[in-house]
């Protein structure tokens, strides 16, 4: 019997398998609309303190901008102008990246017992829950703050780039939301693979061996997550895809379900 070749790998599909997962997540809001509800909670309450954070923050942002771009001051009165909205730009675009992950991670912390949940459901319907060993609390506090000074670091480096005319306009943007979703992606499979007692770095190797996938998962959550209070309903079935990516990554074979929109989810690592 001929063996019917295996279809040569695609970063355009693997990516927009990424954002079907988010999609496989979103559909349980008609599957199990309690337990989502119930996952909406805490980031409904995160939601809440972090748009008057925002809102104190841009209140200020026109003497902000001002004073950053104060450099151009004596350059003439365009290039000042320019330098405005090249550093105002920039700033909204640190803000954004900062806020975002920062938001994804205190709102798993609060609601870790809703989410935990949500993760259960969606593994138990794709196949057994693992039962792995508890990551310790300072241990998941060190990954989480080493995350977060990646995510600083990028960010700075978006500030600066942010600077340079057009590139700063056009390219930037694009970058932020490339890299903003792949940490979004990686904060959000922390649970899937802790249970397997798999680390922050393996969570990482394999995640990359998955590049285009990972990164279009977390992109499509990070666009939805600039649409006002979209996080509030997006949260929860974020949890839900990232339960779906990690199982897929790891090549875990998953039973038919409703959250398998593909006869079979799972590919190979580094497939």
């Amino acid at each position: 019997m001929s063996q019917i070749p295996a279809r040569p790998r695609s970063t355009v599909r693997d990516f927009f398998r990424g954002v079907g997962i988010l999609g496989s997540g979103l559909r349980m809001w008609i599957t199990d609309p309690k337990v989502m509800f119930f996952g909406a909670i805490p980031a409904l309450i995160v939601a809440a303190v972090y748009t008057v954070g925002v809102s104190v923050l841009f209140a200020n942002f026109d003497p902000l901008v001002k004073w950053a771009a104060s450099f151009a001051e004596d350059s003439g009165e365009t290039l000042y102008l320019l330098a405005q909205l090249a550093v105002g730009l920039a700033f909204v675009g640190l803000t954004v990246l900062i806020v975002v992950y920062t938001f994804v991670a205190l709102t798993l912390t609060v609601g870790d017992p809703f989410y935990e949940r949500i993760w259960r459901r969606v593994e138990s319907k794709l196949g057994d829950v693992p039962n792995g060993p508890e990551t310790g609390f300072w241990r998941s506090v060190g990954d989480g703050l080493r995350m977060l000074l990646a995510t600083i670091a990028v960010s700075l480096l978006l500030l600066l780039l942010g600077f340079i005319p057009v590139v700063g306009q056009t390219l930037v943007p694009v970058v932020g939301a490339l890299v903003g979703g792949w940490f979004l992606a990686l904060e959000l499979a922390t649970r899937p693979f802790e249970s397997r007692a798999l680390r922050a770095k393996d969570r990482r190797r394999i995640l990359r061996a998955n590049r285009a996938t990972t990164v279009g998962f977390g992109v499509a959550v990070w666009l939805l997550f600039l649409i006002p209070f979209g996080a509030v309903i997006v949260m929860p079935a974020a949890v839900a895809g990232a339960t779906i990516l990690a199982r897929n990554a790891l090549g875990i074979p998953g039973r038919q379900s409703s959250l398998s929109p593909e006869p079979n989810l799972a590919v190979t690592p580094g497939e």
